[in-house]
């Protein structure tokens, strides 16, 4: 969809407006379908609540937050609803409640799946209630009437650790889906350079390739979600969706930045996360895991790691990051990033931080001490770290 912007102006502002002023966002007034300045930053402030990009536009991914906001948990009866599942903030309410009561619901993505029926199925036999896996009027009083469960620790981060702890810390056998951001009409951040002319999807797919070599010679299945000259620009939802399918151990999505402003520069990493704490526990630690490295072994400026609502990481079920390396528009970055050596210390550093992610935390290693050639040796030596 073409995004909605300031100064557009019909039924869809219209609409945009009542959302927002459903959320006590936006004051309700007679303007009712002008998409003026009170509704850009209304648009802005939502988006930052959900952890979208904050641009003020309204495109296909805020439409989409938009909608969900509407429901309010109790307002509407929840099922397994297929092929097109019901989502909304009253179902992210629902696995939130869930998780705090110590049922696996997965991630609290506002999407009613076959696992969050299951999980309110088996609350529902617990109470004595029908076990139909739908969240109606007597499963949502049972839920307001109880308390949590867990203690010691957010039960997601519990369930996610221990699952990464059995897995093992070897990389070999372990499938990686990578995903060079962009691609055929969407070149992402394009910047001259005299006669020369960068392109950010050119760019992170060399980068993409680089990494794919350096995790199969770990042993590693890897799967790029795009080549280097594919027709069409793949949406983020099918990209998660290919992840998903292949049922990939972890998901990194590689982009450059791009700002109006030369200054700015550094690299930052995303991990799905929302507001109000809801976040993939396993994501979070592997975003922190490759910012430092990435800062550690190429000198970037560390603009930290983020929590973000984009469906690319929310629609991911495997630890998922997305790396913006580096501007695009930085002179300073732009010399680095074309230089093929600075991308290998790059790879080099997105594999330490995979491989540290499967490290037992009584025997992880400091930021940048990891050889990664040494894995390499390793595979080829046909021996397996234990």
């Amino acid at each position: 969809m073409r995004p909605i912007r300031p100064g557009d102006r019909g039924p869809a502002v219209a609409e945009i407006r009542t959302v927002l002023a459903g959320l006590d966002l936006l004051a309700a007034d007679g303007r009712a379908d002008d998409y003026d300045a009170q509704t850009e930053r209304a648009v802005r402030a939502f988006q930052q609540s959900r952890g979208l990009s904050v641009d003020g536009r309204v495109g296909a991914e805020t439409w989409r937050a938009l909608d969900a906001a509407r429901w309010r948990f109790g307002a509407r009866a929840l099922y397994h609803a297929i092929p097109e599942p019901l989502t909304g903030e009253d179902v992210r309410s629902l696995q939130e409640r869930l998780l705090e009561m110590g049922y696996d619901v997965g991630r609290a993505d506002a999407i009613y799946g076959i696992r969050t029926s299951r999980a309110v199925a088996q609350f529902q036999r617990e109470m004595g209630l029908k076990p139909d896996g739908a969240c109606g009027p007597h499963t949502v009083n049972a839920l307001r009437r109880l308390g949590r469960k867990v203690v010691g620790g957010r039960p997601q981060w519990l369930r996610e650790s221990d699952a990464i702890r059995q897995a093992g810390p070897t990389l070999v056998g372990r499938t990686v889906v990578i995903d060079p951001g962009h691609g055929g009409t969407d070149p992402g951040v394009v910047v001259p350079d005299g006669a020369l002319r960068w392109s950010e999807a050119d760019l992170v797919h060399d980068l993409a390739s680089r990494l794919e070599g350096r995790l199969a010679a770990a042993g590693v299945r890897v799967q790029l979600t795009r080549g280097p000259s594919p027709l069409t620009c793949l949406p983020d939802a099918d990209r998660a969706h290919l992840a998903n399918s292949l049922g990939a151990d972890v998901f990194i999505s590689l982009h450059t930045d791009g700002h109006i402003n030369p200054d700015a520069d550094g690299v930052a990493t995303y991990h799905y996360g929302t507001d109000n704490g809801v976040t993939s526990a396993t994501g979070e630690r592997l975003a922190g895991l490759v910012q430092r490295e990435i800062v550690a072994r190429t000198g970037l400026r560390d603009c930290r790691t983020h929590a973000k609502a984009w469906d690319l990481l929310r629609l991911t079920r495997m630890p998922a990051v997305r790396v913006e390396v580096g501007y695009l528009t930085s002179p300073r970055d732009r010399a680095r990033l074309v230089d093929p050596r600075f991308r290998d210390r790059v790879v080099e550093a997105i594999v330490a931080g995979v491989q540290r992610m499967y490290l037992p935390i009584e025997r992880d290693v400091p930021t940048g001490s990891i050889d990664v050639s040494e894995l390499r040796a390793i595979v080829a030596a046909g021996t397996v770290v234990d």
